[in-house]
């Protein structure tokens, strides 16, 4: 049990989000101030904005309406929102009780801040916000997540169904996280592999007030693969059973045509040829382009670059 008020810190990327930045700020300074004035929290707590190599006027506008309850954390250049986030969770580890990250558009629903802060105090280190409905979703997201979430369980990755990074961390939570060192940044399978005490908050996520998503279908579907390739090798060993099943298939094949063959018969017409030929060779350039994946994450791994640069801290 927490016996005092804790110390919490709102890790808020933002990229490009100048249509939103000033409501973000209000709003998130309201809800601090208001936490604080009812006890629930410390008055050191803080809203951290990580600006992620903004190219609009996010920067300036942060600077503009800072408050004193805020902060802002400057990377050099974009380098992606798990980054970012990872940066703020990073500058916020010691600082704080707890942390929680949410996304800046507000379509996270900040109302849920107060009963994390309370399963906080109850004990639980980890606390998830899960969506209880996509109603605001389009068809094919929709549809897509369901397929995401499914095809992940399925792969074994123990992952939190409709949950995206709404969550509350404790500052111990939060330094095992760090132990961390993978350049291939998929928060929403690591967290559940440190095994902490955890609950699940659900809410239903509010319409986009302002601008546009951050994750086109493109962007989308590669953070989908680099789920899958950072936390399963699944679609290794499943290549490698297509590939005794076809084997297996074509020796078969090539026993038939022999038995046809010395009894006289002919075979003919090319689709016996072409069809498998093709088969084949759409399933090697599969292969090869899984394969790729994984040597490709080796090879990051391996350089072990920064993830991201600090330009400037403004407090």
């Amino acid at each position: 049990m927490i016996n005092k008020q804790p110390i919490l810190y709102l890790v808020v990327p933002c990229y490009n989000e100048e249509e939103i930045i000033e409501i973000s700020i209000q709003t998130l300074n309201e809800k601090l101030c208001n936490l604080i004035s009812s006890n629930k929290i410390d008055s050191k707590s803080k809203v951290i904005f990580v600006n992620d190599g903004s190219k609009d006027k996010t920067l300036n506008l942060l600077k503009i309406h800072k408050t004193k309850n805020m902060e802002i954390l400057c990377l050099s250049t974009n380098k992606g929102h798990q980054n970012a986030l990872l940066a703020g969770l990073n500058y916020a580890k010691d600082k704080c009780d707890c942390v929680i990250s949410l996304d800046c558009d507000l379509q996270d629903d900040i109302n849920l801040i107060g009963k994390m802060i309370e399963q906080f105090s109850n004990g639980f280190e980890v606390v998830y916000g899960v969506r209880n409905d996509r109603s605001e979703d389009s068809l094919f997201k929709a549809y897509s997540a369901i397929v995401f979430y499914k095809m992940m369980k399925f792969l074994g990755v123990d992952i939190v169904y409709n949950h995206a990074d709404y969550r509350l961390l404790s500052n111990r939570v939060l330094g095992h996280l760090l132990d961390f060192s993978e350049v291939n940044l998929f928060l929403r399978g690591i967290i559940p592999l440190l095994g902490f005490k955890s609950c699940k908050l659900y809410y239903k996520r509010n319409a986009r007030i302002a601008g546009v998503s951050k994750y086109p279908f493109f962007k989308m579907l590669s953070f989908a693969i680099d789920g899958i390739t950072s936390f399963s090798v699944k679609p290794l060993r499943i290549l490698t059973v297509l590939g005794g099943i076809i084997s297996l298939f074509s020796l078969l094949i090539g026993i038939w045509a022999l038995v046809i063959y010395f009894r006289g018969g002919a075979i003919s017409g090319w689709t016996s040829m072409v069809v498998p030929m093709y088969f084949l060779g759409g399933i090697q350039i599969l292969g090869l382009g899984i394969l790729g994946e994984y040597i490709g994450k080796i090879y990051k791994e391996v350089k072990k670059r920064p993830l991201y640069f600090v330009d400037e801290v403004i407090k």
